[in-house]
């Protein structure tokens, strides 16, 4: 029995992908439910299962083509069938039958005629050893010498070791310079500073991409990157994107989190991170400003009731942006969980459509790559995205003295077509407030 391998329904709006890597060959034993090919489309990657167990019979699509929804990528043969074929061979085999031997007569008389002639047992006598009277001699004539080659060795090799002047030394550990491919100038060949400074005239290497793959490489996008290029420059073009500015003492949610980090972790079984505290900061911003969790449909503004927030997470194929739902309901281990969960299926590529879709709020973390001040791109259709930064440790007056704090940045990006600045820049200071004051954030205040 032979079973298709066909394009599953990929979900909304995406009707075609493109073939990434077969995970399995020509040929290759397969069981039920094993992913055989991975499918790219425009928002993540599909692993197609196998439909039975058997062995991969044949490969429709190559690597690299593009598919439909419903199109033949291959087909799986059932390996029943070669196993009964194989049992009724077992069965219907016939041992060969056996050649009876014939024995010549002549011979057998000659083996009663050839007996074997009884020989006489001596028994041997065994030494005596009378050591009463002798005194034992050490004999050395055939003892090889010793020689102690590895001492020999250990003590060359010392001596072979190049010698270099305590300032040489610094100056080659701070520029991290094997000092075995110099030769040292000085007396009895020490190396000195002078010697290490003169590599730094030397000329570099070529890149190790530019020896394997040329001056130039061409590579050809993948859908992913297309998409995510192809909605940037839409959101670019469609909307009237605006940037407002902020700064947030972290001090306080520092604090709080060194306390309680190691209870939390214990009773959920979940780090607890920053992010929670800006989840549960910015629905309270949206509760107040209702325009900034709304978006654009043709003629008409919805607002939405409910707190779907987009994470932005970084992945080696890409920027994706998996959905933490009704997050106003959650708690603060319950925001954590989703996080991570979400994080890591993003990093593993095993993220769905549905877990990308019905986003009303975007909050992406450039601090985690050292990014101290941005102006996010916002991800339609939503209206706005919050951008967190990097923690620094500034300067700031309190109570007309001068402390040393750790600040971070806010950006958010908004359009201004339907949120007006006055909204916006309310809208971060609420942020701010309920990071700078975490008590507010268990008031919902």
């Amino acid at each position: 029995m032979t079973e298709k391998i066909t394009v599953p329904t990929l979900g909304e709006s995406v009707t075609e992908a493109t073939v990434s890597k077969w995970l399995k060959s020509k040929g290759e034993k397969v069981a039920a439910d094993e992913p055989l090919v991975e499918l790219e489309t425009d928002k993540v990657n599909v692993e197609v299962p196998s439909p039975i167990s058997g062995v991969l019979g044949s490969i429709s699509v190559k690597e690299g083509e593009t598919v439909n929804v419903g199109s033949l990528l291959g087909a799986v043969e059932n390996s029943s069938g070669t196993i009964k074929n194989k049992t009724k061979e077992i069965n219907n085999y016939s041992p060969p039958k056996k050649e009876k031997s014939e024995i010549n007569p002549k011979l057998f008389e000659e083996s009663k005629i050839l007996k074997p002639k009884k020989v006489k047992e001596k028994k041997l006598e065994e030494p005596v050893l009378n050591l009463d009277n002798e005194e034992p001699v050490l004999n050395l004539d055939n003892e090889e010498p010793l020689i102690l080659e590895k001492v020999h060795e250990e003590k060359k090799s010392q001596r072979e070791e190049k010698q270099i002047s305590p300032a040489a030394r610094k100056m080659a550990i701070e520029t991290k310079v094997d000092i075995n491919n110099i030769e040292g100038s000085g007396k009895n060949g020490i190396i000195l500073k002078e010697d290490i400074m003169s590599l730094m005239g030397s000329k570099p290497s070529p890149s190790e991409r530019k020896v394997k793959f040329g001056p130039e490489e061409r590579v050809r996008m993948t859908r992913l990157r297309l998409t995510i290029a192809k909605r940037l420059k839409e959101a670019q073009e469609n909307a009237a994107m605006l940037t407002t500015f902020n700064e947030v003492d972290m001090s306080e949610v520092m604090s709080m989190r060194n306390q309680y980090k190691d209870d939390f972790q214990n009773k959920y079984g979940v780090k607890l991170g920053f992010m929670s505290f800006f989840v549960k900061a910015c629905i309270i911003g949206l509760k107040n400003y209702p325009a900034i969790n709304a978006e654009i449909q043709g003629e008409e503004i919805v607002y939405k009731n409910y707190y779907n927030i987009s994470i932005a997470v970084g992945t080696d194929r890409g920027l994706v942006v998996p959905v933490i739902r009704e997050t106003d309901e959650m708690s603060f281990a319950d925001i954590e969980k989703n996080i991570g969960d979400l994080g890591q299926k993003a990093r593993d590529g095993k993220i769905t459509i549905e877990d990308l879709q019905g986003g009303t709020f975007t909050i992406t973390n450039g601090g985690i790559y050292g990014s101290m001040l941005s102006t996010p791109i916002l991800n339609p259709p939503q209206s706005a995205v919050l951008g967190m930064h990097n923690i620094v440790q500034r300067p700031v007056v309190v109570n007309g003295n001068v402390e040393v704090r750790p600040v971070m940045y806010l950006a958010l990006s908004y359009d201004h077509r339907i949120i007006d600045g006055k909204e916006a820049v309310s809208f971060l200071k609420i942020v701010k407030e309920s990071l700078e004051q975490p008590k507010r954030l268990f008031l919902n205040i």
